[in-house]
């Protein structure tokens, strides 16, 4: 393992992370982080959509001004990267969701902690910033997951957000290429004393998706139930059809991710940066919708928010700068993150993030 005090040499730009995560995680922890499902055709789609993008450049703007706050809720942020919601970050290191609660506190950065975390929600409020949501999973047991939401109001998280898209995944063929095995020390923290529904017993004929993994998928009227029950705003993670969004608008939530879930849940689903654009026009121009799925560089979170983001997620370039050099690491990344996208805007005339448009763009005719 590497140093979790030191930078790793050859660390230039945010995505040496990605680069060097093999040299500091063991080879199936690495390939389940890297992979998505099945043959990961999603988690390849998520990065080649950027590359459809090119960024064009402008001249003679007044910049000495410039920078990259936002309003997102009731918080006002020095720059629109969120720490994605990542489970199991015991996987990378031994500090897990702790280390990146630091280094989102350090950095004044929103993170995101997921239901399934190492630590527990309280845990890692304690070390985050004031600027914290929490992710929730609605679990079989209407109890069990309005003693989740209680327990973020308690904790001080800001915001709930609740992912709808991995009801059901698929296994990653890179991951059982590799043999992983989830370690037995990687539980969820958050779940605990929660026993976990009973598998049920399918009768003769019944499928073990529609019958079996699905049923206790989250429904209309549980989406209705947790709004009523939240005494935070609610956004919704897995939005990739238009038709949902304008529906989940309409419900009352307060803003929406555009997500694939990292190309975790449908192998072969669009990539987020493809159906930004149609979910921006379906909402409007003021709805709050932020992005993830394969941001790894500065010019990259500029790109989604030309296409109607307002901020980004930072899923598996966390868990690879945890892994390299614990709270520093993923705080250094974020630091990366925010001069990329600076250095983005300069070269693009946009002084501040209201700037940066459509016509920012143009299509990339080498891809």
């Amino acid at each position: 393992m590497s140093n979790p005090e030191r930078i790793p040499a050859g660390i230039h730009n945010a995505i040496d992370y990605e680069r060097i995560a093999p040299q500091v995680m063991e080879a199936g922890r690495h390939a389940y982080v890297a992979g998505g499902c099945g043959w990961d055709a999603t988690v390849a789609a998520n990065r080649a959509a950027f590359a459809r993008h090119a960024v064009l450049p402008r001249l003679l703007r007044d910049l000495r001004g410039g920078q990259s706050r936002l309003a997102l809720g009731d918080w006002l942020l020095p720059h629109p990267f969120l720490l994605a919601p990542v489970a199991h970050q015991r996987l990378a290191h031994a500090d897990a969701e702790l280390a990146s609660a630091r280094a989102a506190a350090a950095t004044g950065s929103c993170l995101v902690a997921s239901t399934l975390s190492s630590c527990t929600l309280e845990a890692i409020a304690a070390a985050a910033g004031p600027a914290r949501w929490f992710q929730l999973y609605l679990q079989p047991e209407r109890a069990h997951s309005l003693d989740l939401l209680r327990r973020a109001e308690g904790a001080g998280y800001a915001a709930i957000v609740l992912t709808l898209d991995a009801s059901i995944q698929l296994a990653s063929r890179s991951a059982l290429a590799a043999g992983f095995v989830m370690p037995p020390d990687c539980t969820p923290a958050n779940l605990a004393g929660h026993a976990p529904a009973a598998a049920p017993a399918l009768a003769e004929g019944e499928s073990r998706i529609f019958q079996g993994a699905m049923r206790h998928a989250p429904r209309w009227d549980d989406l209705h139930w947790l709004l009523e029950q939240s005494r935070l705003p609610v956004w919704v993670k897995g939005v990739l059809h238009p038709e949902d969004a304008l529906a989940l608008k309409a419900a009352g939530c307060a803003g929406l991710i555009v997500s694939n879930h990292g190309g975790r849940s449908l192998d072969g689903a669009p990539a987020s940066l493809d159906m930004l654009p149609a979910i921006r026009a379906a909402v409007g121009a003021g709805y709050p919708l932020l992005m993830d799925g394969g941001i790894r560089s500065g010019a990259d979170a500029f790109k989604a928010l030309a296409l109607g983001a307002n901020a980004v997620l930072v899923g598996r370039l966390q868990v690879y700068a945890l892994a390299a050099a614990g709270a520093l690491g993923v705080a250094h990344m974020l630091q990366l993150l925010v001069e990329e996208l600076h250095a983005t805007m300069a070269q693009a005339g946009c002084a501040q993030l209201a700037d940066i448009t459509p016509d920012c763009l143009r299509s990339n005719p080498t891809c």
